[in-house]
Formats: C-alpha cells, structure tokens, sequence
C-alpha cells in the first residue's frame, strides 16, 4: 500500500485567470524560495501551483523512489484537475523537475509543457558532468529524453547557452524528438539560476501564454 504523506503546496491566483501553471521546481530551496516565480505568471493571468517535493519545505516524508515521487506528483495534478480543465493547464518545470514535469506531461494530457534548462536525462547529466562516476550507481533515471517522445502536447523548452549545471547541448539532444510545432529557445549569457527574470524570456513566455 502507498504510504500516506502530507505534501505542502501554495496556490497564487491571479486577476482574471485564464488558467493555471503548475510549477515543479529545481532542487535547492523550498516553496518559500521558489514562491516568487508566481508573480511572472500571474501577471499574465495565470493561477501558478507550487509543489514541495517530499521532505522540502513542510512536506512530510522523504523521497525513496522515483516512482514514489511520479506518484506523489500525480496525486496533486488530479487534485488540480478538478479545479482547472487539462486544456486549461501548463506543466512547467525547472532544473531538477523537468523531468518530472515531463514524466507528468507524457502520460497526461495538459494544454503545454514547458522545460527550463532540462537535462537529457540525469544518467547523461551525470556522465558529462561527473565522469568519473559510473552511471550504474545512479539511483534515479529521470529519462527525460524517452518522456518527451510521448508527450502529446506542445513542448517548449528554454535554457540558457552559458549554464554551468545543466549543459546546454542536453536541450539541442532533447531537440532531436521534437514534433514539428515544439519549439527550443536558447537565452544568450543566460546561467542556470534565475532564469524567470531574464527579459527576453520574459517577453518569450508572454506571446507563448498569451498568444
């Protein structure tokens, strides 16, 4: 039986809501950290959903499985599904959770997804960064390369061509399944961090939410 956890979560609203972002965020910090992004979306009227992974911020537990944390992710998107129609809602995700959002995007059925500075899977990441760990001893797959082939629905994908976490040519890898109508948007001098407050894709994500 899955055991039973309390997962912490905020809900911004904004004015006039035309739908909502449901954020999974990098791995540093919490939803205290990460609760400024909202604004960006909301003021293109977007409610934004935040999600602490288990064992971040006031969220119970700690994450001992991949499927495990899927399975907790799904549970608060099913949530979210009763207040917001899938054609009404966005799965972003940052860093560490753009694999999660594409493993959630691929076996559902949201309006978009967008991914900001993905890696091609955290067994490629692992090899290009640290070498000279075997990648058999990685715990987790996150095979974010394999998610997006079955993912239905636009995909959009930003990273920033000076990140010095997640190299940049893991997206141009990711761009090799794109279908015909997704797209990749590479942010000049942009490092890993802080990405929502870059003005070109400030000005990028508005003409893709509010087209």
């Amino acid at each position: 039986m899955k055991d039973e956890v309390m997962l912490d979560g905020v809900l911004f609203k904004a004015n006039n809501s035309r739908g909502l972002v449901f954020y999974l965020h990098g791995n540093a910090g919490s939803i205290n950290v990460w609760g400024k992004v909202a604004k960006t979306y909301n003021d293109l009227n977007y409610d934004v959903f935040l999600l602490d992974y288990r064992g971040y911020g006031k969220s119970e537990g700690k994450i001992n499985g991949e499927q495990g944390l899927f399975d907790d992710i799904q549970t608060v998107y099913d949530e979210m599904k009763k207040r917001y129609s899938e054609d009404k809602i966005v799965v972003l995700g940052y860093s560490i959770g753009t694999g999660l959002a594409a493993k959630l995007a691929s076996t559902n059925k949201p309006h978009l997804l967008i991914l900001q500075a993905p890696y091609y899977s955290l067994i490629d990441l692992m090899a290009n960064s640290y070498p000279i760990i075997p990648t058999y001893i990685l715990k987790y797959k996150f095979e974010t390369n394999i998610y997006v082939k079955k993912c239905k629905m636009p995909v959009v994908i930003f990273h920033g061509d000076k990140d010095e976490v997640i190299y940049y040519e893991s997206s141009l890898r990711l761009k090799e399944s794109f279908k015909r109508y997704d797209r990749l948007i590479i942010l000049n001098g942009q490092k890993h961090n802080d990405m929502t407050d870059n003005k070109d894709y400030k000005k990028e994500i508005q003409k893709i939410l509010n087209p």
